[in-house]
């Protein structure tokens, strides 16, 4: 690139650089030196633009909610935090590494703020009380973020994986004298046609918003 005609640097490419840095490389590998190098630039001139590397980790969090679908408030709360959580679930499998930093900042910029409102709007507007909203909040983002942390770290994916595990546990064990109810799983439902682990995604999402629905209207009578 000819000289004078470089990008110059600003928070937000800083910030996409180092999404980007840290799907190849995972969050350890974000460090302000080789954030430097992917830009073309010295670690201290990034120091210019963000104070330390915490000041990144939060526009990097904060960028990533952005990407999130941001429910309606008025619409029909189920189908937003249905599409709302599919949303979020296809934004972290994109970026895996910042499962543990989506709620470990300390400074959440006006992204993440904006997107948790807009998930407290839609319940509010429901009719969920201010305690059930917290209720269903919590309830909403466990079963997110808890069953993404499980899936990204299994080792396996549709349509492998599964064998090869069940074959190394036949090596060192008999499966089914010593864990017959474990061996019957893997055999009858994990080893069969189709088997995709990440379709239990969709069964907890809707355990979770009918239960919320039979609380709801629980409160609703309660008042």
């Amino acid at each position: 690139m000819p000289a004078g005609t470089r990008t110059p640097l600003s928070r937000e490419r800083i910030v996409g650089a180092a999404i980007a840095l840290a799907d190849d490389k995972g969050v350890e590998g974000l460090t302000m030196r080789a954030l430097g190098r992917v830009l073309g630039v010295e670690a201290m001139s990034l120091y210019h633009h963000v104070p330390n590397r915490d000041d990144v980790l939060d526009g990097v969090v904060d960028r990533i909610y952005a990407e999130f679908y941001a429910p309606v408030a008025g619409a029909d709360w189920k189908d937003e935090l249905r599409r709302r959580s599919h949303s979020a679930r296809a934004v972290i499998r994109r970026h895996p590494w910042v499962i543990p930093l989506m709620n470990a900042r300390s400074r959440p910029g006006r992204g993440t703020l904006a997107h948790l409102d807009a998930v407290i709007a839609v319940l509010r507007s429901a009719g969920f009380s201010l305690p059930m909203t917290a209720h269903a909040f919590a309830l909403v983002d466990a079963h997110l973020y808890g069953f993404l942390a499980q899936e990204v770290s299994l080792p396996i994916s549709p349509g492998q994986g599964v064998q090869e595990i069940a074959d190394g546990l036949a090596e060192t064990t008999d499966m089914a004298a010593h864990f017959p109810h474990l061996a019957e799983l893997v055999a009858g439902h994990a080893l069969q046609p189709g088997y995709d682990f990440g379709d239990e995604f969709e069964y907890g999402l809707e355990l979770v918003l009918e239960g919320l629905e039979r609380d709801l209207h629980t409160d609703e009578g309660a008042r």
